[in-house]
Parts: structure tokens; sequence; C-alpha cells
């Protein structure tokens, strides 16, 4: 579910689509896809390009829906050769039906998500550092085309200098602007497809100068498998899970990356032994799973002293 005003997105562009990533791609960074496949033609494809041009003589990564094959074709091309197909004999998409792409860049993989369910990892051919465009052609209708996390078409944290005697920051916090749109808080939404390894939960908005905690909570039918409560009265924030009717240890340690008056944004990564929270573009922590189907985590609540800005869940 999507709220508000989103930063590095694209509504409706044409197709082809092509598009410089302004620094480049990190691990944490997130490209979400949505679109429909085109009731003509037979397949279309989403590359991670390694220069700005058509037709690209590197793919770092090329995700290829074949549907005359009824199967999803992924690749690398470099130095204008293409390399081993990696096939998946699996079609999540069907001829214009909707369709909601997810793809999770970590460190040593393409974690990719169709529709709310993981569907294949692609292992980096490419450095990462070389990425620089991306590039979706073929027969698709595309309704919207975003960044998450570091990295993107437009990012929403740029690094400023170091100032004297001081030490850089390459993720400073942002300075407080009023809310382009505010979400009703306490804030509650549904979580389609549960939780699942490569999902992402992105929390944007602003902490007022009267706050003292506020928290924020994936919850299922048997408690909260995820408390993340950040609290500016203590310093602290506290991560715990309620589970049988009461509340588990609390684990804590770590900066304290919310400020009064300053705005934030939260990614929450679901992986397959924890989730993995990083503020402003900085990794915080990882809070081991306390519940071991996370399928079933199907809600999301944000409550307390915030103001909310964006929630895409």
């Amino acid at each position: 579910m999507q709220v508000g005003c989103p930063q590095n997105q694209y509504f409706r562009p044409s197709v082809p689509f092509r598009q410089s990533i302004s620094g480049g791609l990190q691990d944490g960074t997130v490209l979400v896809v949505s679109g429909s496949a085109s009731h003509c033609g037979d397949s279309f494809a989403v590359n991670f390009q390694c220069e700005h041009c058509s037709p690209a003589e590197n793919i770092a990564f090329h995700f290829n829906p074949r549907f005359s094959e009824s199967c999803v074709v992924c690749n690398t091309k470099e130095r204008n050769s293409w390399g081993r197909e990696e096939r998946k004999h699996e079609m999540p998409f069907h001829k214009g039906h909707h369709f909601e792409i997810r793809v999770l860049i970590s460190h040593h993989c393409y974690k990719v998500s169709v529709n709310g369910n993981h569907f294949l990892e692609y292992n980096h051919r490419i450095p990462l550092h070389r990425v620089n465009t991306l590039e979706i052609t073929g027969s698709v209708d595309l309704e919207n085309v975003h960044f998450q996390g570091a990295g993107g078409f437009a990012p929403p944290f740029q690094p400023t200098p170091c100032p004297p005697g001081g030490m850089y920051n390459p993720y400073p916090t942002p300075p407080f602007q009023p809310p382009c749109q505010q979400c009703p808080v306490p804030y509650h939404s549904p979580l389609l497809g549960g939780c699942f390894p490569s999902k992402v939960i992105t929390i944007s908005g602003s902490v007022p100068h009267h706050a003292k905690r506020f928290h924020v909570d994936l919850k299922f039918h048997g408690g909260t498998a995820f408390h993340l409560n950040p609290r500016l009265d203590e310093n602290a924030v506290v991560r715990n899970s309620y589970l049988c009717n009461q509340w588990g240890s609390e684990e804590r340690g770590g900066p304290m990356p919310f400020s009064k008056g300053q705005n934030f944004m939260i990614m929450i990564t679901c992986e397959h032994h924890c989730f993995s929270v990083t503020v402003n573009g900085q990794h915080l922590f990882n809070y081991n799973h306390r519940v071991p189907n996370v399928q079933q985590i199907d809600h999301l609540e944000v409550e307390g002293d915030v103001v909310l800005q964006y929630v895409q869940a």
C-alpha cells in the first residue's frame, strides 16, 4: 500500500524507459516496477546497465519474462557478448494483468519478488559500482517506477561537505520540512502477501519537537513479531516482540538516529533470518526473527509522537 508523495518516482512513463541511476546502486537499494504486460508482444525486459546508451554493450542484470517460452530468462551482457542464461521455468506474469516487481540489491545478488512472492536470486557478475542506468523495454505498460533507499533517480539525502575539524557523514540528517501530505496517526495498514525475504517497508516522516517516543509494529494474529520503538526520552531505540501475551527480552544499543524537529526515512527489509533496519541511509541493526513463519505477519502499525509523510508496504 502506498500513501503520500514518494521521491525517485516516475508515474506512467513511456516505454522504452531509460534513466540514469544517480549515485549508483548500493546494498539495500530496492527498485519497484509496477504495470501490466501488454496483450500483444511476447516479452519485456528490465535491465540494469553499465552505461546510458542503447543498445547497451554491458548489462549487469537482464530480467526477461518470455511468454512464448513460458519462462523468465536472466543473464549478463559484457563487451556486447551475452553470458550463460539462467532460466526460471515459471511464469508469474499474465498478459493484461497488473504486476509488481521488487528488486532488492544485496552485496552478492539481486533478489527479485513478483506480486509479493519471492521469485529468484541472481548473483552479481558485474560489480555494482559499474551499474548506472535502468532500462525497461518490450511489451509492457508501466504505471510506476521508483527506487527506495540509497541511490535512485534523485536521492532524498545528499552528502554535504565535511565541516572543519568534523567527521564526514555521507548520510546527514535531513532538515525539518513540512510534510507534503500527512498520513493519519495512529496508522494501520495490511501487508499484502505478508512478509517474505526481499520485502521492504519504507516509512518517512518527521519527529515533532514535543516527541517522547513512537513505535512501528509488524503484527500478526498471535501478537507483534517486531516492535521498533524509538524512545527520545531515553535516547534509545528499543526492539522487541510480543508473543504468547507477553513481551520478550528487549534489544537495545546502537546510535539514536532520530531527533526532535528532524525528518527521517526508515527502511525495514525482511531477510531470511532477520529484519534489517536502515535509517536515513545508514544500517542501524538486524533483529533476528522470533516468529518462524514470517509470511503470517500481515499488518503494519505506526503510533505515537510522529508525523507520517509517506508509507509503502
